[in-house]
C-alpha cells in the first residue's frame, strides 16, 4: 500500500468505520472523489477481507454525459469484477412533485436508492466520498441559511450506516493519488455552474476567503464542525434527561405542557420545540421557533401556524400541535398542492 492507502487505513480504524468482513456499497458518481475512493477500498479488500460493490444514480439531468457516467461506472465495476447497482430517476419530475430544488431531490432520491440496495442485498454500510472541502462546503452552506450551532457540524463520519471514509482527507491528495495510480474519472461539467448554492460557495466564496486568509479556512471550520459536534452530543444528552425529569416537555398525543415550558430559558424552549417539531415531520426554521416562543408569552386560546398544515394552539394547560392530515408532507394532495 502506499502513503495514503495506509493513512485512509489508519483512518477508517480509528473511528471503527469498517470491520473485518464488511460488505461495502461504495457511492460512484464517476467523479475524481469516488474513484479515488474506490480505488483506496480495493487497495483495502484484502487486509479488512471486505466484499466489494458499487451503486450509481443516473439523474438524467444532463443528457449524453450523465449516460456516459453510467457506462464509466460500469466499465469500472467490471473491471474490478464487482457487482454494480444502478438506478435512473426522472429528478426533474420529482423535484416538480417534492416541491423541492434540484439538489435536495438529487439527495433524497440517492439516499432512498443506497437504503434500497442495502436492504434487499444484505450491505452492512454504504460509503460516500465526501473530504475536508465538501465539509466546508456545506458548513458554509448551513450558515448562510441561518441554521443553528449544533447544524454547524456539517458532515459526520458516519449516520447510521452511511460512512464518509474520506472526510479528512484533503482535495490535493486525493488529486495526488489518482495521478500517481493513474486512475481515470469523469468530469461533471454542472460543477462548474454557479447557478446551485453549494458550487457558488465552492468556486467563488472558498477561493475568496482563501486568498485573504491562507490556509485558515479549512482548519478552523474544522475545528467549528468538531465543537458543534461536541454540542450536538451534549444537547441531546441534556434534553434526554430533562425530558425523563419532566414528562410534559415531551410531545405525547401533539401536546406539550405550557407550565413546563415556561419554566426553561429561551434557549431551552426552542430546543424542545425543535424536537417537536421534527417530531410532527414539519421543517424547523427560527421563524417558527420563535412564533412558537412568543405564543407561551402570549394567552390561552391563541394559535399559531408553525409550518406547512401544522397549528399549534395554546388549550387550557397545553400546546396543541394540529395537522392538517391533506398537508403532511408525504400525503398525495400535499404533492400537488
Amino acid at each position: 500500500m502506499n502513503a495514503l492507502e495506509k493513512k485512509f487505513l489508519s483512518q477508517i480504524k480509528a473511528r471503527r468505520l469498517v470491520e473485518q468482513g464488511d460488505r461495502i456499497l461504495v457511492a460512484l458518481s464517476g467523479g475524481p472523489d469516488s474513484m479515488a475512493m474506490l480505488s483506496l477500498f480495493t487497495a483495502l479488500r484484502p487486509v479488512l477481507h471486505l466484499q466489494l460493490a458499487v451503486a450509481h444514480c443516473n439523474f438524467l439531468l444532463r443528457g449524453r454525459e450523465s449516460d456516459g457516467d453510467e457506462d464509466f461506472v460500469r466499465e469500472a465495476a467490471l473491471r474490478l469484477g464487482m457487482e454494480c447497482f444502478v438506478e435512473r430517476f426522472d429528478t426533474r419530475h420529482h423535484a416538480s412533485q417534492l416541491k423541492k430544488s434540484l439538489e435536495e431531490t438529487a439527495r433524497i432520491l440517492r439516499y432512498g436508492f443506497f437504503d434500497k440496495v442495502l436492504e434487499e442485498q444484505g450491505f452492512s454500510k454504504v460509503a460516500t466520498a465526501h473530504h475536508v472541502s465538501d465539509n466546508a462546503e456545506t458548513i458554509l452552506f448551513n450558515l448562510f441559511r441561518g441554521a443553528s450551532l449544533p447544524a454547524l457540524k456539517g458532515i459526520r463520519a458516519r449516520n447510521d450506516r452511511i460512512i464518509r471514509p474520506m472526510l479528512l482527507l484533503h482535495k490535493a491528495e486525493i488529486k495526488g493519488y489518482l495521478k500517481e495510480k493513474g486512475i481515470a474519472s469523469r468530469i461533471d461539467s454542472s460543477n462548474s455552474s454557479d447557478d446551485y448554492d453549494r458550487n457558488f460557495i465552492r468556486n467563488r466564496v472558498i477561493p475568496l476567503i482563501e486568498e485573504r486568509f491562507a490556509h485558515k479556512l479549512m482548519p478552523s471550520l474544522q475545528r467549528v464542525s468538531e465543537q458543534a459536534g461536541e454540542l450536538e452530543e451534549f444537547l441531546e444528552l441534556y434534553f434526554e434527561n430533562l425530558a425523563e425529569c419532566e414528562p410534559g416537555l415531551s410531545l405525547v398525543e401533539g401536546r406539550l405542557e405550557v407550565g413546563a415550558l415556561r419554566k426553561l430559558t429561551v434557549f431551552e424552549q426552542k430546543e424542545i420545540f425543535k424536537r417537536a417539531l421534527r417530531e410532527m415531520d414539519t421543517p424547523v426554521d427560527a421563524q417558527a421557533l420563535q412564533k412558537l416562543v412568543d405564543l407561551l408569552n402570549s394567552r390561552p386560546g391563541k394559535v399559531v401556524m408553525a409550518g406547512r398544515g401544522l397549528q399549534v394552539l395554546w388549550k387550557g394547560r397545553v400546546l396543541c400541535f394540529l395537522r392538517d392530515p391533506l398537508s403532511s408532507p408525504g400525503s398525495p394532495d400535499a404533492l400537488e398542492r
